[in-house]
């Protein structure tokens, strides 16, 4: 018993020891932003190991430079709550847990082979912890992490240092990270020129960056991006 008790101590000191490094990792993002992220350091492993090459556009633009147009977009696309919740919009979690399981008994019902699509209901601030320090693993201790590490970016950063960094380093395409790759990829211009609609595709991407990025004119994304337009100017700013 007294060995079991050290080795939960020796546990429990290094989880404590983790968080704390998590902690200051992010507290270092107020005025350093992070060179790379989890998600694009395994992307780049990937893409090494399948094609001996790592193709990769990624240019950082200061919030200043983000247009308004891009933020609403996303926030209008993503996560309406954004600048109003503390992290975890949990009636929209609690929405996508109920949308879940009627997809699992519909799918068990039809006895379909293919497991059901799965809706995540997380925030802009939650994928930001995923992409920044998490694998892309679906367990509970994952996802307990993904919380903490939420609610650390919420505690340690303002809303407008959240969504800079995470329209800097999300995925639009493969090995394509960032707005000003993204505008200059799809649109052949900088990122604070985009207008409302340019704007709003962008945003209809990023569920699922590279199967859009295959039809990014697609008679889906399109129509998405028209109604996203207009909801933008009800998306509120942080």
């Amino acid at each position: 018993m007294r060995h079991l008790a050290r080795l939960i101590g020796v546990l429990a000191l290094a989880v404590l020891y983790l968080q704390l490094w998590f902690a200051g990792r992010i507290a270092l993002m107020n005025v350093l932003a992070p060179q790379s992220t989890s998600f694009q350091r395994s992307e780049g492993i990937r893409l090494l190991g399948e094609r001996q090459q790592v193709a990769w556009a990624q240019a950082w633009v200061d919030d200043e430079q983000l247009p308004r147009t891009l933020k609403r977009a996303v926030i209008a696309s993503e996560d309406d709550g954004f600048a109003e919740h503390g992290g975890v919009d949990w009636e929209a979690l609690k929405g996508a847990w109920q949308k879940n399981e009627k997809a699992q008994a519909r799918a068990e019902a039809r006895k379909a082979k293919r497991p059901p699509k799965i809706i995540g209901g997380s925030t802009i601030t939650q994928q930001l912890a995923k992409n920044l320090f998490l694998s892309g693993e679906r367990t509970l201790l994952r996802k307990g992490q993904e919380l903490i590490l939420t609610l650390m970016l919420e505690g340690l950063l303002s809303k407008q240092r959240i969504l800079e960094i995470y329209l800097n380093s999300v995925e639009w395409g493969e090995g394509l990270f960032g707005a000003q790759a993204a505008a200059r990829h799809y649109f052949r211009m900088d990122v604070s020129r985009l207008g409302n609609f340019e704007a709003a595709r962008l945003a209809v991407m990023l569920p699922a960056p590279k199967r859009f990025e295959r039809q990014p004119g697609s008679a889906y994304v399109m129509g998405r991006a028209a109604v996203i337009t207009g909801r933008m100017n009800d998306a509120r700013l942080p």
